[in-house]
């Protein structure tokens, strides 16, 4: 019985750690808001289900339906910090964000934009809860902590659990 309990307080201290942690990721999150907020008098910031949208230079038109298409660049980053670098930089498909982190840019059409259907995206939940709202010529950050991220798996150069942001360029968007 003193070993259950020992495994239990220890289930319990790990997801209490990683709470927390989720919490100081958040905290990041709010300091690089109000940051880009301060340093830019057009930025606009929303939040939809654990994720927060700030959007640097907005768009026109109608906004993105759950259930819209949407066309759009992305640079995705791991976001262990309160600002955005070149050196977390796990994907992109916009070729001067490749080029200016000396990412070899030869491959053919990696640099194209991205159309999809929101409603049928595999996406992480962080970034599908960012995508509605968002309008053709939105210039946008799309943040969230690990809880709506990749989980506790490792993928690639992204560790488990960590917070991530896309810097989207929206092309167009469709609500038909």
């Amino acid at each position: 019985m003193a070993v259950a309990a020992i495994i239990g307080l220890a289930a319990g201290c790990s997801k209490e750690n990683l709470e927390t942690k989720f919490a100081n990721q958040e905290t990041k999150i709010e300091t690089f808001v109000t940051n880009q907020m301060a340093s830019n008098d057009t930025a606009t910031v929303k939040y939809n289900g654990g994720t927060t949208i700030l959007t640097i230079v907005p768009g026109e038109g109608d906004s993105l339906a759950t259930d819209g298409v949407i066309t759009f660049y992305y640079a995705g980053y791991v976001f262990n910090s309160a600002s955005v670098s070149s050196s977390n930089l796990f994907t992109t498909n916009k070729e001067e964000i490749a080029t200016a982190a000396s990412w070899n840019t030869s491959g053919e059409n990696q640099y194209e934009a991205l159309t999809v259907r929101l409603s049928e995206a595999d996406f992480v939940k962080g970034l599908k809860n960012g995508l509605p709202g968002l309008k053709a010529g939105d210039e946008a950050y799309i943040l969230f902590s690990g809880k709506y991220g990749f989980g506790d798996k490792v993928l690639g150069t992204i560790p488990a659990n960590s917070a991530l942001v896309y810097h989207v360029w929206v092309e167009s968007i469709s609500n038909e």
